[in-house]
């Protein structure tokens, strides 16, 4: 069982999406509702929502090592739509890689830190929500939003989750 489907993230992105987002539509188009942004989604799902509704945002697991939306967060980006990862430290279980702590301890930042920058400088469309439990973790989740990675370390982290 995948990462995912332990933490309760196995619902179908295969079925269809019509009945649901056609009610979201009907409630937007009564002003009840502004914006529209989907979970869970594939891009298929993407596609016939679109052709329901205008949709402003998806939100769908992702992180330095998991990575099954790369083309689909490029996709997006294209379209100006913005792309919410959640569990972007690794969700129940914190992302652990040797490669992501080597690389940390080589900027002197935490590998959380390394991993939640990587994000922000994947791609223009991703917006961070990244869970904290403390004003610590708050403030080295703020720092991670100032910091640039090296190319040199972008490829060592894009590597993590290609499988190289």
């Amino acid at each position: 069982m995948s990462a995912a489907a332990a933490a309760g993230l196995s619902r179908s992105r295969k079925a269809s999406m019509e009945e649901p987002l056609t009610v979201l539509a009907e409630l937007k188009q009564q002003g009840l509702i502004r914006h529209i942004g989907v979970s869970n989604f594939s891009p298929a799902q993407f596609a016939e929502a679109q052709t329901i509704t205008g949709i402003v945002c998806v939100q769908n697991f992702y992180n330095v090592a998991h990575r099954n939306d790369d083309a689909f967060i490029d996709n997006l980006a294209r379209q100006g739509i913005a792309y919410v990862p959640f569990f972007p430290l690794g969700g129940f279980t914190p992302l652990q890689s040797s490669a992501l702590d080597s690389t940390a301890g080589s900027l002197g930042v935490t590998p959380m830190q390394a991993a939640l920058a990587w994000l922000l400088q994947r791609s223009p469309n991703i917006l961070l929500i990244p869970g904290t439990s403390s004003r610590t973790h708050l403030r080295e989740n703020l720092t991670a939003a100032r910091l640039q990675l090296p190319p040199e370390a972008i490829a060592i982290l894009n590597a993590i989750g290609s499988g190289k």
